[in-house]
């Protein structure tokens, strides 16, 4: 495959990539249980968090299943998928309104389609980005579509094979697209953390040459502030209001209070990555750290003026502004220029 894709692009002017810091998505996906006021509290909480971009979900049951699909296990609920997601479905009419609100907080405001006609009507708000769910990633006339836009496209790939998502891009490529991430995905809700590999982030930047990063299911933040420490690009959470909301995405997303804590671990994390560099003392420990507690040479004994020093003389202590242990052989044989006092710091111009 030989794609001209970016290997870094901008989010509405925010950085993607590159070594840029991971793009934070808060996921509030189906958990505004089709309150506006719950919606607009979501952005709210994501604006409060310090995520990037807030997101939400464009579809209707009936465009996403077909009407004879099974029931879902998992979700215990009578209602066949149709049904169960158009009783959650965001109403698509109020996606102007929440996208005015999240600007009036300072954060990115974006969906992910599941149809042709949420692409239109998304781009034609002028989203900044625009996301590819794991299941759909198989949708090639969706990306397609979506990729045509001309927009930045974020595509998750959960249970994907390399054939698919090698496949996906060819079809992003195919709509002119150019912008475009990868996101490491597990698609279970909850997801197990042995069935994460968040390593394979890396295989697919390499692989691809594209920014990555994950899309995480699993509970709590440890698998996502991990995947930090791997120099994820992008970063998508579910979160909720509270977990004992009714709705099939409630139970596995992050409360308010989590989502502030990844966010602040995630950024913690990448400020600890540094260059990798063994240079010696930070700035920050080149003061009395660097001098008060390293070791250097200390007399073990009282040695007089004009008296030759033998190691059994010398002892090795803290602090370390004194003769480094190394050398201390090379004070072996050398002549006291003064009276050194025991537990005296040896220096050079001592001897």
């Amino acid at each position: 495959m030989a794609h001209a894709f970016a290997e870094t692009f901008a989010i509405a002017g925010t950085p993607v990539g590159g070594g840029a810091r991971c793009y934070v998505i808060a996921e509030a996906g189906a958990n505004h249980n089709r309150d506006l006021s719950m919606a607009k509290e979501l952005i709210d909480v994501a604006a409060d968090a310090g995520a990037d971009a807030v997101k939400f979900q464009t579809y209707t049951g009936r465009d996403l299943y077909a009407a004879e699909t099974p029931r879902f296990a998992y979700l215990d609920d009578p209602r066949s998928p149709q049904e169960l997601l158009d009783a959650i479905a965001l109403p698509r009419e109020w996606q102007p309104e929440l996208a005015a609100h999240a600007a009036t907080r300072g954060i990115h405001w974006f969906s992910s389609p599941f149809d042709h006609a949420a692409v239109d009507e998304l781009a034609a708000m002028g989203v900044p980005a625009l996301k590819i769910a794991s299941f759909e990633l198989v949708d090639l006339p969706l990306i397609r579509h979506a990729a045509a836009t001309g927009l930045p496209l974020i595509l998750s790939t959960g249970m994907a094979t390399y054939g698919e998502v090698e496949d996906a891009l060819g079809a992003v490529a195919d709509g002119g697209g150019r912008e475009v991430a990868l996101l490491r995905c597990a698609s279970l809700y909850p997801a197990p953390p042995d069935i994460m590999n968040i390593r394979a982030m890396g295989t697919l930047r390499s692989a691809f040459g594209v920014p990555a990063g994950l899309s995480d299911h699993t509970t709590g933040i440890a698998v996502a502030t991990g995947a930090a420490a791997l120099g994820m690009d992008v970063l998508e959470k579910h979160f909720t209001l509270s977990r004992e909301l009714e709705g099939p995405d409630h139970p596995f997303a992050v409360e308010p209070s989590e989502l502030q804590a990844l966010v602040a671990a995630v950024r913690e994390v990448e400020s600890a990555l540094g260059d990798g560099r063994l240079a010696g003392p930070s700035a920050a420990e080149a003061g009395e750290m660097y001098t008060l507690a390293r070791r250097s040479v200390v007399a073990a004994v009282a040695i007089p003026a004009g008296a030759t020093i033998t190691e059994d003389m010398l002892t090795v202590k803290r602090p370390g502004y004194g003769v480094k242990p190394r050398d201390l052989p090379l004070l072996a044989g050398r002549v006291a220029r003064v009276d050194i006092p025991p537990d005296a710091v040896i220096t050079w111009e001592m001897v």
